[in-house]
């Protein structure tokens, strides 16, 4: 987006004036953000990450500690806790609140940054489709390394420009809108995390073409050859922080 809306702005569509509008619009559509998520976790090889975690902390008494970065109601969280994890979460919008009241979750209403989270505080960092809301994404990529233990994962999921979809429709894409103040593409957004201590270990993509857009059975074939070969309207990479990264 060019010229770039100023934070204060942005932060106002998600509170002042929009905000109850913004929580009734996550609890409606809780359930199906949730189900994305737990796809995009498993695409992401979570569970291998989750055993190896629990398979060291276990020596030591503690529990694997993660942090989702717009974790809106906090639905994923309270899975994630169910599962034995120290959960944190960062949220802008009312639904922060909602997550502290109605879920007892420790969820901060303000931006990574702002939270000031002490180095190494985490083993784990997620940001499902938040990265592209951001006025600086650099400055946020390098405060989720210093926050992460060394060897611990960033999970961060965000349209990709370099897709079908968005070579198709061009500036008729459903990711280029207002909101999105940065778009990424897999080669783009790699070499993000690289410059910040970053390692990627993982990259996949899904969505070859928009329920409405195709017949079913045309969705169908394209959204797994999207997966198979790489050129879907969403991308996922998972990130390793060096272990040499202070």
């Amino acid at each position: 987006m060019n010229p770039q809306p100023l934070f204060k702005a942005i932060a106002n569509r998600y509170q002042e004036g929009h905000g109850d509008d913004y929580l009734s619009y996550e609890l409606a559509n809780e359930e199906n953000f949730l189900r994305l998520q737990e796809l995009a976790l498993k695409d992401a090889g979570f569970d291998e990450i989750e055993d190896a975690l629990k398979n060291r902390t276990a020596q030591t008494g503690q529990q694997p500690r993660v942090l989702d970065i717009g974790c809106a109601t906090g639905a994923l969280l309270v899975k994630l806790r169910d599962r034995e994890w120290a959960c944190t979460g960062v949220e802008i919008s009312p639904s922060a609140c909602y997550a502290r009241r109605e879920r007892f979750l420790d969820v901060r209403n303000l931006p990574l940054e702002e939270n000031r989270f002490p180095a190494a505080s985490f083993d784990l960092v997620l940001a499902s489709h938040l990265i592209e809301h951001l006025n600086n994404p650099a400055g946020f990529v390098e405060e989720v390394c210093r926050v992460l233990a060394p060897g611990g994962r960033f999970i961060v999921s965000t349209p990709n420009i370099s897709g079908f979809q968005a070579k198709l429709f061009r500036g008729r894409w459903r990711s280029a809108i207002f909101d999105h103040l940065y778009l990424f593409s897999i080669k783009t957004l790699s070499r993000l995390l690289a410059e910040k201590g970053f390692a990627i270990e993982r990259v996949c993509t899904w969505g070859g073409l928009a329920a409405g857009i195709a017949p079913a059975a045309l969705k169908r074939i394209a959204d797994k050859a999207a997966k198979k070969f790489g050129f879907g309207d969403v991308m996922l990479i998972r990130a390793v922080k060096d272990a040499g990264e202070g």
